[in-house]
């Protein structure tokens, strides 16, 4: 996978691109990840990137110009890339090799863990950081494919969203987690909040370790994990429940939960 990131402060992604998981996917060649100044790209003598919002109004606009000529030229060096890699002529790709150009802004799509799994498909995003007020319209409808917000709240800029989503979709490519099951039954990768997790030493001051999990009787692990996963989405987020396919059994336990909670609270 290739990611670009194009922002104004490539400095701040740096040490997040370089550093744990992230880092050594990168040296292990899982993916490959690039910091843009899209201030680079400016076609004026002052290299400016933003002006005033034509209607007047607070803040500064970012321009079109300068980060359509940063994506054109990406995508342009990303197909040479492919070309040269597989020896086929330019102009030979397929749909399916257009990169999925990514505006971090509030006003997108709620990013989950669902969008994780679909981006982590793609072998080529691009992302947009923003700063200022906003970004000229014509960027949303001519360049983007996806909008996204890590939540509804406003920062100074897209560069954190950004690696927020990158560290998301990275970890789950083949290879990068050290143990594939780790990505496969994280919290919201099943629908539900994961189970708890216990290690070393089997009592700590004191607090025991469950006796089920230093059994060693696999089964009743799993139904425990998967009981603790139910109970803790119940308990936190049961919102969550009204959109995972649940078995018969799950619906068992959900029930039992419930029941039990309100005996408690009587």
């Amino acid at each position: 996978m290739r990611i670009d990131v194009l922002t104004l402060f490539p400095e701040m992604c740096e040490g997040v691109f370089g550093s744990s998981i992230l880092g050594k996917a990168r040296e292990n060649g899982h993916v490959v990840i690039n910091t843009v100044n899209f201030r680079d790209y400016s076609d004026n003598k002052h290299q400016t990137v933003d002006d005033y919002p034509y209607g007047g109004g607070g803040g500064m606009v970012l321009k079109p110009q300068p980060i359509f000529a940063a994506v054109e030229d990406l995508m342009v060096k990303a197909a040479e890339e492919r070309a040269s890699r597989i020896a086929e002529p330019m102009g030979s790709h397929d749909k399916a090799a257009k990169p999925r150009v990514i505006l971090m802004c509030p006003q997108g799509e709620r990013f989950t863990q669902k969008k994780a799994e679909e981006l982590s498909q793609e072998s080529h995003l691009i992302f947009v950081c923003g700063h200022y007020e906003g970004y000229d319209e014509r960027i949303r409808e001519h360049l983007v494919t996806d909008e996204l917000s890590i939540g509804d709240y406003v920062l100074t800029g897209g560069e954190l969203p950004a690696m927020t989503v990158v560290d998301s979709v990275v970890r789950l490519l083949p290879g990068v987690l050290g143990n594939e099951m780790s990505a496969v039954t994280d919290s919201f990768s099943t629908g539900l909040l994961e189970y708890p997790h216990y290690t070393r030493p089997a009592q700590f001051r004191d607090w025991k370790v469950p006796d089920v999990l230093i059994s060693g009787h696999h089964a009743n692990i799993e139904i425990w994990r998967r009981e603790q996963a139910l109970k803790r989405t119940l308990e936190r987020r049961p919102d969550l429940l009204e959109h995972v396919e649940l078995s018969k059994d799950d619906l068992k336990i959900v029930q039992r939960l419930k029941s039990d909670a309100e005996r408690s609270n009587a």
